[in-house]
Formats: C-alpha cells, structure tokens, sequence
C-alpha cells in the first residue's frame, strides 16, 4: 500500500512526516498544472490533494462526498476497486483545532478573515457547530479591514488568509484590542507556530489555536478513510507534539549567571538539539563581546547589536536558544523568540549570582538589576524554572515539560 501528496509546490510540506510517523509508505509528488490527468493512472492507494488542485482534481473522480462537493474542494483521495473517491478532510481537521483550544462556535457570532478556500471550510464548520452568525471580511469586500471594527459583537475569529506567515511575520490581518467579547481565536497558519495574531490573543488571555493540529487532523483523519478504521485521538496527540517538539525553540532567559549556558549545553547531549547563544552571535557578528561593546560604546548601542542577534538566532527552529541577560529588555525581541521558541526563566537566587566580567551587573548592582529585571522575566516566560538546586534537576525539569 503507498500514498502520496499531490500539490505544486510542495517544499514545506510536513505531509510526508506526519504519515511516515504512521508507518505509511508516502511521497511528495509535485504535479504540473497540465500533468493531473497523468497523474490520475498511477498506481497510488490514495493520496491526499493540496494547493492548486483541490478543486481542480474533482471531474477526475468517480464518487465524490457531499460535504466536500457542498465546499468545492477535495484533499483526499481513496482508490478502490479500480474507481476513485473524493473526500474533504478539511473540516474534521479544524473541529479538531478548535476542541483541542477550547474555541466554542455554537451561539457565536464568528468573523472569518479572507474569501479564498479555506474560508469555504470555516463556512462549514462554523454551519455544523451552529453559529449564531457568520461575517466574512476581504480587502475589497463590503465588510473589509478598515470597517471591519464596527462588528463589535463579534465572538469568534477565524484567520484563514495568509497576512504573517514566514517570512512577513510581523504582520497581523487584525487587531485584537479593537473587539471586546472576544473569547475564541483561531489561525490557520502554522509558520510561525505564533503569529502576530496568536501572540496577541494569548496577551489578551483568548482561547486560541494555530494551523498545526488543523493539520494534523486532517491528515490522520484521510488515514482513517485509507485504512478504512478508526485511529485512537492519542496518536493524533503524539503526531501532533513530534511536530510541534521538532519545529519549536527551547528559548533560556534569564539573568547573567543564572546557568542558560551550561543548562542549554546539558538540554543539547540529551535531545540532539543545536545551542545557539546570542552573545555568541554578537561575538562572530561584531568581533567583540558583550562586555567589549559595552564598555566602549554603552549599554544602548550593544541592545541595538543584541536586537540583530536575536533576529539571526530566531531564524531558525528546533534549536536551544540561550540568551544574554538583557535580551528581553526589549518588546521587539520577546515577540521575535516567541515565534517559534517556549521561554523558560531560568531563575537563581540573587545571592548565588556572580558579577564578575560583567559591566551591568558589577560594584553591588547585581541585586538592583535583579529586583528590575525580574517581573520583566515572568511577563515575557512562558514557564518558569528553578536552578537554585542541582542542574540535573533543572534539566530533568524542563525535559518535563
């Protein structure tokens, strides 16, 4: 038995993951615009279907669902007995997301941003889950982006276009702050892990959810058509936290000397993950170390230097990022890390701390910048750690969670 996807560009695709992780023989078939009706006579057990042809992929069907017929799309695809059956898997999938989130439809008045396919999808979901309204918001639309805010009774919102998806990841479809019953927020992108949008639901304490368990779900849920059975909910769980485990950072903040470095160090021998330390960076990018750029040319130039940093090491993803002490002084920064990273304030006695070699911290200011820095800390962590005891301990701590 062997699956595939089908789609145009298929680079990003985290398809092939999920099912391997299945143990499903899969592969990432990459099809010309012209070459579907090629592709039709391979010798696939079923496939799933992405961007640009789920729609385009129906008149080749022998059966199709009526669900996904209702929603003009279909993205998998079962042969059986020499015919092919179109499904929609779509829609199971962001049930998923938004019962693993706690994003509650029914009664709701939901705004779905963007009229491109997905939001077909949300129509759907927001239909089966009884919503008590439904507006759609679009850059040329009656309702649009600048209007938009006069829905003051909007509950839900659902982000189905691509505005901050990597690489313009600064961006946000909407502002949150401007809606006062808000109590769901769903985004169906997943790179970054957290969007502009997502950042700031979470700030605002909203219910919310990325794309990624979308996914997830649809993915297993088209295994389950395949396999003809039903696959236990705790597989989509352990699917969905090798992906997340895989894509996210393991950010170390803190203050200097409260061990990022060595913790960092000891969490890379026992998950295979590359450290990145921003002090490192601004090292190789400058040619000078913190201390250096600080003594000659002042703490406000050095955050400008530390900002670079920060923006280099967030690049990437499934790394350990060890930060310098004053990293998260700045706004810009802690939403950068929070991409893709889950921040842990590593937290030490202020006793314990050393300010030895350390401009900011020398002369008796270790404490004043301790007592400064701290609540700074636990509003920018996402979980707090102690290493006043043993670091094994430490490290077994954060390996927990």
């Amino acid at each position: 038995m062997k699956y595939c996807l089908i789609g145009k560009n298929l680079g990003h695709s985290y398809s092939k993951v999920i099912h391997s992780m299945q143990g499903l023989s899969y592969d990432l078939v990459e099809v010309s615009e012209d070459g579907l009706d090629e592709f039709i006579k391979s010798d696939y057990d079923g496939f799933n279907v992405t961007i640009p042809y789920k729609k385009a992929i129906i008149p080749f069907l022998d059966e199709v669902e009526e669900s996904a017929l209702s929603i003009g799309a279909v993205n998998t695809v079962l042969r059986k007995n020499g015919k092919l059956y179109g499904y929609n898997t779509d829609v199971f999938g962001m049930e998923f997301a938004l019962d693993r989130a706690g994003i509650v439809i029914k009664d709701k008045k939901v705004m779905v941003l963007g009229t491109g396919g997905t939001s077909l999808t949300a129509t759907a979901v927001c239909k089966r889950r009884g919503a008590k309204e439904v507006v759609y918001v679009s850059r040329s639309g009656e309702l649009n982006y600048q209007n938009c805010y006069d829905e003051q009774d909007v509950e839900v919102i659902i982000n189905t276009t691509p505005v901050g998806m990597y690489p313009e990841m600064d961006l946000s479809p909407i502002d949150l702050l401007r809606f006062n019953r808000l109590s769901g927020v769903f985004d169906c992108i997943y790179n970054p892990l957290r969007t502009s949008l997502i950042l700031q639901a979470e700030e605002l304490g909203i219910n919310c959810s990325n794309g990624l368990p979308m996914l997830v779900g649809q993915g297993i849920r088209a295994e389950e058509i395949w396999l003809g059975k039903e696959i236990e909910r705790s597989r989509y769980d352990e699917v969905l936290k090798h992906l997340e485990d895989e894509k996210r950072n393991i950010v170390l903040i803190g203050m200097p000397s409260s061990g990022k470095s060595t913790v960092a160090g000891l969490l890379s021998k026992r998950m295979g993950k590359e450290v990145i330390d921003t002090d490192g960076l601004i090292l190789e990018m400058q040619g000078r170390t913190p201390a250096e750029i600080i003594e000659s040319e002042g703490e406000a130039k050095f955050r400008d230097m530390e900002c670079l940093a920060v923006e280099e090491a967030t690049k990437r993803v499934g790394v350990i990022i060890a930060t310098g002490g004053g990293a998260v002084l700045r706004q810009r920064n802690v939403r950068l890390l929070k991409r893709n990273g889950f921040l842990i304030y590593l937290e030490r006695a202020v006793e314990k701390l050393i300010d030895k070699d350390r401009p900011l911290s020398k002369n008796g200011a270790i404490s004043r910048l301790f007592e400064q820095r701290k609540p700074i800390y636990e509003s920018a962590c996402d979980k707090k750690v102690s290493n006043d005891g043993k670091i094994e301990d430490t490290v077994k701590e954060i390996l927990d969670l």
